[in-house]
């Protein structure tokens, strides 16, 4: 078959991606951002764009002549030039248009479990209406609602749990709804199931993991799995774990796509559960619990240093964006008559203060540059160059700063460092 797959390059989708390869299926990945992908898998033919800005009419040309679509497309919350209802709402809409101009008759959905029980937040209630467009298209529709979608890849509220199952304190948050976790694997076998000829349509299909736990369970499973011992629990009262939450918010104003935002806050509470007996009587598969999958798959120490990096991250990165930030004002107000006396010591004249000015003004636009996922790396390099040039600069004009006992340049070697330790880090997926 000839399947295309939208938002390709995510979790979910890379994984589809793999099993329909591995299955002998021709597949058009479809993804904002493509390059990437389109180096590690070049048996896929690969297309970018973005189809929540794509018209019905340009998105049927592009599947003509797949027999399949599969839409893995999702958003969890509302970001700067990025909207949930465009992604799983106008974009369904447009898919079931597409389809029909395109004459593909089938689409395999990607949804969320508990849709037809409560929806508390704009990422359910979009998903919702999404899949109901699809459903009322007349195609052959299949809407597979997973739970808690887990793998060996690990985005997302997947790398959270590794995250925080790395922290020695297991902050529990009180009033969580049970999770139960699936297997990427599952999820992509699932999928296949349903392109094959003869297999069922028309159909919401929920998916739910083999076992009802706790959010701090799973942490546990994960803590255990990386070879750590038991963490102290702490009780995390409700209004601070909010807070916490809300400041993930904060960072999705600049771009960044925490898995810390009030939408996983809400969606955790509400709870993601439910029978996987009709799964596995119509498909044959017997989804594996989190505990049998980890047992499986031994931890690494690829997966020790990215548990204990992820959420260092974000510190590295809050703290060398105040860094420039704060150095540029500083050196704007109480600092500039010390930074203009230091360059007319070494020898700028009348460009000195101009020289000072043009400093913090550099200072300051790499921190806010750095705060912005957009320009971060841009940022990251320049404030790696601009350090090393700070260094290169005052070696030749006031070497004597070298020996300075509050070390301005020899602070700069840390700091460098830490430049290319965020570059390192930047990638989520």
């Amino acid at each position: 078959m000839r399947v295309a797959v939208l938002g390709a390059t995510g979790l979910i989708g890379s994984a589809v991606v793999a099993r329909l390869r591995a299955d002998g299926h021709e597949v058009l990945g479809m993804a904002r951002s493509v390059a990437g992908a389109a180096a590690s898998r070049p048996d896929v033919r690969w297309l970018a764009l973005d189809v929540a800005r794509l018209s019905a009419v340009a998105l049927a040309g592009h599947l003509a002549g797949m027999d399949a679509v599969v839409n893995c497309a999702g958003l969890l919350q509302d970001a700067p030039g990025e909207s949930v209802r465009a992604i799983h709402e106008t974009a369904a809409a447009a898919l079931a248009q597409a389809c029909l101009a395109a004459g593909v008759k089938r689409i395999v959905q990607i949804s969320a479990i508990g849709l037809d029980s409560a929806t508390p937040t704009a990422f359910s209630r979009t998903k919702r209406a999404g899949d109901a467009a699809l459903l009322a298209s007349g195609l052959d529709v299949v809407v597979l609602r997973p739970a808690v979608v887990v793998g060996r890849q690990a985005y997302g509220g997947s790398a959270l749990f590794r995250g925080l199952a790395a922290l020695p304190i297991l902050p529990v948050v009180p009033g969580t709804g049970t999770l139960d976790i699936v297997q990427l694997d599952d999820l992509a076998e699932t999928i296949a199931y349903f392109l094959r000829p003869g297999a069922p349509a028309g159909m919401v299909l929920d998916l739910p993991g083999p076992e009802h736990l706790a959010f701090a369970d799973v942490i546990r499973l994960y803590r255990r799995w990386l070879g750590y011992r038991p963490a102290r629990e702490v009780i995390l009262p409700l209004a601070m774990a909010s807070v916490l939450f809300r400041l993930g918010d904060l960072a999705g104003l600049f771009g960044w796509r925490p898995p810390m935002r009030t939408t996983i806050l809400t969606e955790i509470r509400r709870g993601a559960s439910g029978d996987p007996a009709t799964w596995t009587r119509m498909t044959g598969i017997a989804p594996r619990s989190l505990s049998a999958a980890l047992t499986a798959e031994p931890a690494g120490v690829q997966e020790r240093w990215f548990a204990t990096l992820y959420l260092l991250k974000p510190l590295v990165l809050i703290t060398l964006a105040l860094f420039w930030a704060v150095t540029g004002i500083l050196s704007l107000g109480p600092a500039l008559p010390a930074g203009h006396a230091i360059l007319v010591e070494a020898g700028a004249g009348a460009l000195a203060l101009p020289l000072a000015v043009a400093g913090a003004l550099a200072d300051l636009a790499i921190g806010m540059g750095i705060a912005l996922r957009k320009t971060a790396r841009m940022a990251l390099g320049a404030g790696l160059g601009l350090s090393l040039f700070y260094a290169a600069s005052a070696t030749l004009l006031a070497p004597h700063l070298w020996a300075d006992p509050l070390g301005p340049l020899v602070k700069i070697v840390p700091i460098a460092m830490l430049h290319v330790v965020a570059l390192a880090l930047l990638r989520d997926r």
